[in-house]
């Protein structure tokens, strides 16, 4: 039987992999070859961790729950609009420099949109 974490991250993974449609709990837990308690408790685990979200389905005339990855898997579309693609600073951009990631206001901006920008201390 694969330790616990590898059991982990193969239940996590199956849930990855099951994209949109997501997989049902007792889908993931026969698979794993686990007990459906235990295949319960990863999925509840999940979702406390904010990975996986569980929702309540009815399939085959009975209640249970289908996972849902809330993590997505990373492409090069979902940076191609990064600031720093396009950045003159990029050689001089790291964190601990005078400039960086980390208070970059283009950064912030794409990162989280809903933000409004902060603007600069008038000189006075």
């Amino acid at each position: 039987m694969p330790r616990n974490n590898d059991l982990e991250r193969m239940a996590l993974q199956f849930v990855i992999d099951a994209g949109e449609e997501g997989i049902l709990q007792s889908d993931m837990w026969k698979r794993l070859k686990v007990t459906s308690r235990e295949g319960s408790r990863l999925a509840k685990k999940f979702e406390e961790k904010g990975v996986v979200e569980r929702r309540r389905v009815l399939h085959g005339g009975r209640w249970t729950y289908k996972l849902f990855s809330m993590i997505k898997p990373v492409t090069i579309d979902s940076i191609m609009d990064c600031p720093c693609m396009i950045c003159d600073d990029l050689d001089k951009c790291f964190e601990g420099g005078m400039l960086s990631p980390l208070n970059c206001s283009d950064m912030t901006a794409w990162v989280n949109p809903d933000i409004e920008p902060s603007q600069p201390d008038p000189v006075t």
